[in-house]
C-alpha cells in the first residue's frame, strides 16, 4: 500500500502563492488562474456580487478581443510567433465557455472595468505559460500587461467586448420576442370572430372583437422590437485600437490598421470603428439608447400584463372575459385561488428593466471629460436588462399567453350590453 502523504505535503501543495505588484505582496490561491490584481479587485471594489463570471457572453467577447489584439500585434512584431500562439490558444479555451470560475472581479466595480481588464489578462497570461512549461504566478515568458494587454487600453478593450456582448445576448432575446409576437397574433385570430366590450378610461364603450387587443399587441411588441434592433446596430461601431483616451497612444499603427479585420473573422460580426474616437472614450450614448429602448419595451410589456390580469379577472367579482393557464396554487388563505402569477412575473421583470434604464443613463450622465469610467456598469445594466427580459418573456409565452382562452359566454353578455347602450 501507497504511503499517505503527509499533513505537511497536503498543506504545502494547498499553501497560497506569494505575488508581488507596486503596491506589496499578495497571498493568491494556489491553483488561481488569476493574480495579485484580481485579488486586490475582489478586495477593494466588490460590493454587488455580481461577477465577470456569471457573464460568459463578455468574458467570451473579452476573449475574442484579447485574441484579435494577439494577432494584429503579431503582425505588428510587437509579440513574436511563439507567444502570440500562446495567447491565442488560452483565449480559445475562454470562447469555449472553459474558467468561468476564474473571474471573481466584481463587474460594477470602479476604475473605469479596470478589474475587468485585469482578470482577463491574468487568466489567459496563467494558461499561456503553462502551456508554454511555464508556472502559474510567475508571468513568464508571458507577462498580462506586457503581452496580453500589449497595444490595449482598459478602455478600448472593456468598450468593444461589452458591445459584443450585448448584441450577442440580444439575439437571444429577439428571438424570444419574436415568438412572443407570433403567439399573440395567432391569438387575435383565434379569438376574431368573439365579440366583448371595449372599455375607454375604464368605463364601457362599444361592441368590438376581443382578437383586436392581442392583435395590437403584437404590432407594439414588433416595433420595440424593431427600434432595439436600430439602437442595438450602432453599437458595431467600436474603438478598439484607441487606448485610452482616443488617441492610439501606445498601439503602433500597423497594429491599429490590423485589429478591426481579425476582430471581424473572430466575431463574425460587421464591425466598424467609430467615426471620433475621442467621442467614443467620452460617451455612451449608443449604450444609453439601448437601455431606452429596452425601458420602452418594458412599459409595453407592463401595459399587456395589466390588460391580462384585468381581462382575467374574477372569477365572478371581475371582468372574467379571458382565462389564464392554472399553472400554481394562488393562496395560502382562499381555497381553490388561482392568481395571475406569470404576469405578475413580467410586471416584476420589468420593473427591474426599467430600474438598468435608469443605471444605464445616470451611467451618461456622470462621465466627465476625456473618459466616462462608467461605461462598464452601464453596459452591465444593458446586459441584465436583456436578460432578464429573455427568461421572463419566454415564460410568459409558453406558459400563459399561448394557453389562453376565452370565455364566450361573458363576452357575448358584454358585447351585448354595449350594442343596447350605443343603440
Amino acid at each position: 500500500m501507497a504511503a499517505r502523504p503527509s499533513r505537511a505535503s497536503r498543506s504545502s501543495r494547498l499553501a497560497p502563492r506569494i505575488e508581488s505588484d507596486s503596491i506589496g505582496d499578495l497571498e493568491v490561491p494556489k491553483r488561481a488562474l488569476y493574480g495579485i490584481h484580481t485579488v486586490r479587485s475582489i478586495r477593494n471594489l466588490g460590493f454587488s456580487g455580481r461577477t465577470l463570471g456569471r457573464y460568459p457572453a463578455y468574458v467570451r467577447a473579452l476573449a475574442i478581443v484579447k485574441k484579435a489584439a494577439a494577432r494584429a500585434n503579431r503582425e505588428a512584431s510587437v509579440l513574436d510567433r511563439r507567444l502570440s500562439k500562446a495567447i491565442e490558444a488560452a483565449c480559445d479555451e475562454l470562447i469555449a465557455g472553459e474558467h468561468l470560475d476564474q473571474f471573481p472581479v466584481d463587474v460594477l466595480g470602479g476604475g473605469g472595468g479596470i478589474a475587468v481588464n485585469l482578470n482577463i489578462n491574468e487568466v489567459i497570461a496563467n494558461l499561456a505559460n503553462e502551456s508554454l512549461g511555464g508556472a502559474r504566478g510567475i508571468y513568464k515568458p508571458v507577462h498580462p500587461k506586457l503581452h496580453v494587454n500589449a497595444s490595449q487600453s482598459t478602455a478600448d478593450v472593456c468598450h468593444t467586448a461589452s458591445r459584443i456582448a450585448i448584441i450577442d445576448r440580444w439575439a437571444g432575446l429577439r428571438s424570444v420576442l419574436d415568438a412572443c409576437i407570433d403567439v399573440a397574433r395567432a391569438k387575435a385570430k383565434q379569438f376574431h370572430s368573439i365579440q366583448t366590450i371595449a372599455r375607454t378610461c375604464l368605463r364601457d364603450a362599444s361592441a368590438v372583437s376581443l382578437g383586436e387587443i392581442f392583435g395590437a399587441h403584437a404590432s407594439a411588441i414588433e416595433r420595440r422590437a424593431a427600434e432595439i434592433d436600430r439602437a442595438v446596430m450602432a453599437l458595431r461601431r467600436i474603438n478598439l485600437g484607441a487606448t485610452a483616451i482616443g488617441d492610439g497612444g501606445g498601439a503602433p499603427p500597423l497594429y491599429r490598421r490590423a485589429v478591426l479585420a481579425h476582430l471581424n473573422q473572430l466575431s463574425k460580426m460587421k464591425l466598424t470603428r467609430r467615426a471620433n474616437l475621442f467621442d467614443a472614450a467620452q460617451n455612451i450614448d449608443d449604450l444609453a439608447a439601448v437601455a431606452a429602448q429596452l425601458a420602452l419595451l418594458a412599459e409595453v410589456l407592463i401595459k399587456i400584463a395589466q390588460d391580462l390580469r384585468l381581462l382575467s379577472s374574477g372569477p365572478e367579482g371581475g371582468y372574467g372575459e379571458i382565462e389564464l393557464p392554472a399553472v400554481q396554487e394562488g393562496s395560502s388563505f382562499f381555497p381553490g385561488k388561482i392568481n395571475p402569477v406569470i404576469p405578475e412575473t413580467l410586471l416584476q421583470c420589468c420593473f427591474q428593466v426599467l430600474g438598468c434604464e435608469r443605471a444605464a443613463r445616470i451611467g451618461l450622465e456622470r462621465g466627465e471629460l476625456n473618459l466616462n469610467i462608467f461605461e462598464g456598469s452601464a453596459a452591465i445594466n444593458v446586459m441584465d436588462a436583456i436578460a432578464m427580459l429573455e427568461r421572463s418573456v419566454s415564460v410568459f409565452t409558453e406558459l400563459c399567453l399561448r394557453g389562453i382562452t376565452a370565455n364566450e359566454a361573458r363576452c357575448r353578455q358584454l358585447a351585448a350590453v354595449a350594442r343596447r347602450r350605443n343603440g
